[in-house]
């Protein structure tokens, strides 16, 4: 921020970036392949439109907010979470638009890494507009990983996800797994699963489970109104019959069945279909995979409160400690008796 603004500026600066980042999280899940960005336009302490990137081949955030606004963005502020684009894609350039109407400043929590995209800045400063980029670098990172991580790898992100016990087991000496966790706890696998493009799981479970790896119950009584993701078995011995598991899809969709023999070979499938984010849900034998390979580029650990002293592992296999993979708990939260915590590996 210029040094010129005031406490009481910069603290107005801060709500209204606050307010772009919870509009960005409505599009979580809605937007693939655009990250879902978030915008605020303002005339001081009051909001003249707002507005988030919509289901392509929809609008993005700034057109959202800029119809909303009309003719009161004129000599505005714009908060947006992303570097507003400059180049046709599915829609004109954002950039264009802004110029178009007259706003006044330009406010950007990240600039945008991608050589198709960026841009933006130098254009609106070229047009006599301020702009203050990069002002929540670390939040916008984490709100748009997945789509920083395939500019940045050109492969999908990665979402390892297991249920376990307390002491570290995803069923019982018997083999029985149902419920582990709770009702909460399944509800956030739910949201999580409408977080991402594909979801992954091994022969094992496709034969053991039959799951129909579909978005539900996301918690509240609410239903998932989104895409849903397209269903991934990872079957190197010709094992699973499609029909076993579009007997259950909500969407009538067959599953994709892949006899990839190794996690790279499923991700850059995948990545040919267009796929930028899998969660990859089981069994053990396939997380641990995907552990081994390096592949995973973020953990869910769902908890169950309960111990069962023996059982199946979630991970199996071992790791000495100067050899297992290190990681970084970046947030847990404590669903009824179960606890998920969010981790990242050490890079």
């Amino acid at each position: 921020m210029s040094e010129q603004r005031t406490a009481g500026d910069a603290a107005l600066d801060r709500a209204m970036m606050d307010r772009a980042f919870d509009l960005g999280e409505r599009g979580r899940g809605r937007t693939s392949p655009n990250p879902f960005v978030g915008c605020v336009i303002a005339q001081g302490e009051q909001i003249v439109g707002e507005g988030w990137t919509q289901p392509p081949p929809g609008p993005h955030a700034e057109i959202v907010a800029l119809e909303q606004a009309g003719a009161a963005a004129r000599g505005a502020a714009v908060y947006v979470t992303l570097e507003p684009c400059a180049h046709i894609g599915r829609t004109p350039p954002c950039t264009d638009a802004l110029l178009a109407a007259g706003v006044a400043r330009v406010v950007i929590a990240l600039t945008d890494p991608n050589p198709v995209a960026a841009g933006g800045v130098a254009t609106l400063v070229d047009a006599g507009v301020a702009v203050d980029q990069d002002v929540a670098v670390e939040r916008a990172t984490r709100q748009h990983e997945i789509f920083l991580h395939t500019v940045r790898t050109a492969r999908p992100f990665v979402i390892a996800k297991t249920a376990s016990s307390l002491d570290g087991y995803v069923a019982d000496h018997a083999g029985r797994s149902k419920w582990i966790t709770g009702p909460q706890a399944r509800a956030a696998g739910h949201r999580l699963r409408a977080e991402v493009d594909a979801i992954l799981v091994g022969s094992e479970t496709a034969l053991a489970d039959d799951p129909s790896l579909t978005v539900r119950d996301i918690g509240g009584g609410r239903t998932w109104d989104g895409p849903q993701p397209l269903r991934v078995v990872l079957d190197r011995r010709g094992r699973v019959k499609e029909a076993r598991l579009r007997m259950q899809a909500d969407d009538g969709a067959a599953p994709l069945v892949s006899d990839a023999t190794r996690p790279e070979d499923v991700l850059q499938e995948l990545w040919a279909l267009g796929i930028g984010s899998v969660l990859v849900e089981g069994g053990p034998t396939i997380v641990s995979a995907f552990i081994t390979a390096g592949l995973v580029d973020r953990y869910e650990v769902h908890l169950g409160g309960v111990i069962l002293g023996e059982g199946l592992p979630a991970v199996p296999g071992r790791f000495t400690l100067d050899q297992a993979p290190r990681m970084i708990v970046a947030a847990s939260t404590v669903w009824g008796t179960d606890v998920v915590l969010t981790a990242y590996p050490r890079r």
